[in-house]
Formats: C-alpha cells, sequence, structure tokens
C-alpha cells in the first residue's frame, strides 16, 4: 500500500519549495501525495498564480485561514489541520520552511503520533526577535526527519544536538525550482512591457522582493 503524505504549503516561498518534491513523488508510485494549502497567503496573487506558474497540481485541500496576528494564524492553522490529519491518516506529515504554517502543522502532526519531515531544517538566523527563528528552531526539535539544504544547517543541528541520523543533507530545492523555469523565465518579456529596453538593456535589471519584517521594518 502507498503510504500517504501529507505536504503544506502555506505562504509564497512554500510553493517554491513544494512544486520540486510534488514532482519527483508523482514519478513514486509507492508514495500517496496530498497538497494541504493552509491559505496563510491568501491573495490570489501570492497564492493560486504561483500554483499555476509553478505546475503545482489544485491543492486537495485549502483551509482558508487569512491574516492575523502570529499567535491567531498559527492557532486557526492548528484548528483546521488537525480534522485534515484525523480524515486522512498519513504515514507523513511533510512541511518546508519556516512560516506559520510550518510549526502549526508540524505540532498537530506530532500530537497524533504522524511522522513529521521538515525540508529546510537547521537554517539559522540567530536573532530570536524573528518569527522565522522561533518557528525553525522550534519544528526541527519535533521533527523525525531533517533534509537540510547546505553543510552550515548540518552544523547547527548537530551543535543543538539532534540524533544525526534524522538528518539528511539533500541540497537546495529552490535551485531545482530554478533550473525547472530557467529556460521560460528567459523567455519573458515583462521588461519590454515595462519599457525597461529588455534583455539587452544597457542596464539589465533583476528582481528583488523584500516581505519579512526583519529586512522592511527598519
Amino acid at each position: 500500500m502507498a503510504k500517504r503524505i501529507l505536504l503544506v504549503a502555506g505562504a509564497r516561498p512554500n510553493f517554491m519549495k513544494i512544486a520540486p518534491i510534488m514532482a519527483a513523488m508523482a514519478g513514486r508510485p509507492e508514495l500517496a501525495p496530498y497538497l494541504v494549502h493552509t491559505g496563510q497567503h491568501y491573495d490570489h496573487r501570492m497564492s493560486h498564480l504561483f500554483f499555476e506558474q509553478l505546475g503545482i497540481p489544485r491543492p486537495d485541500v485549502d483551509l482558508g485561514v487569512g491574516s492575523g496576528s502570529h499567535a491567531q494564524q498559527t492557532a486557526e492553522v492548528i484548528r483546521r489541520f488537525e480534522p485534515v490529519c484525523l480524515e486522512q491518516r498519513p504515514d507523513w506529515v511533510v512541511v518546508v520552511g519556516d512560516v506559520n504554517s510550518t510549526i502549526a502543522c508540524a505540532l498537530v502532526a506530532v500530537k497524533l503520533g504522524i511522522g513529521v519531515a521538515h525540508v529546510e531544517a537547521g537554517l539559522r538566523s540567530f536573532d530570536r526577535t524573528m518569527p522565522e527563528e522561533i518557528n525553525r528552531v522550534l519544528t526541527d526539535r519535533i521533527s523525525d526527519l531533517l533534509f537540510t539544504t547546505e553543510p552550515s544547517a548540518n552544523a547547527n543541528l548537530a551543535a543543538e544536538g539532534v540524533e544525526p541520523s534524522k538528518v539528511h543533507f539533500v541540497g537546495n530545492v529552490m535551485i531545482d525550482t530554478l533550473l525547472a523555469h530557467r529556460e521560460r523565465a528567459a523567455g519573458s518579456r515583462i521588461l519590454e512591457e515595462l519599457g525597461l529596453g529588455g534583455r539587452r538593456a544597457e542596464r539589465p535589471y533583476g528582481v528583488v522582493t523584500l516581505h519579512r519584517p526583519a529586512n522592511v521594518d527598519r
């Protein structure tokens, strides 16, 4: 019987991390992925557009959590995710990154005795004023499998006393997404549409998004 895997996507960065994982699981008949969108990012252009452009299958369930304080949002994800786990009875819950949905769904799973796998584990800013840092540390402490993206993450987990058998260096799934969509991005005409001269402009443009309060609220 195929193992039921609940994959959780909550916020914009999660979608880019979930995409290559879903693609890899699609070729594994022994795995039965079930995609949960918590709705932490509830704007159309910050959620559904990402599913469309990244080729992610339509979520099996959308919790529709929406906005709120960190405590409210985390609590609401917990409240809405638990019935999904009770109904689906998954073998594993896979969470990615460090958003509120990550720690909330990990907590639900571990309380129900479901295995938790954390993709992008072990990353640290060493700044406990960042909500994401709290999410990272707590999620790593309760996860059964920790998939790391870089050697420093392994070192951080070792320094925190995490059992080495739980830690697996797998590389960066964001790079997988970059490689999968590089050709499409190179063919984009957005620069011409914005009057910025296109790919042959004397001063080529790149796009940077800044979202977290730690980056923009100074």
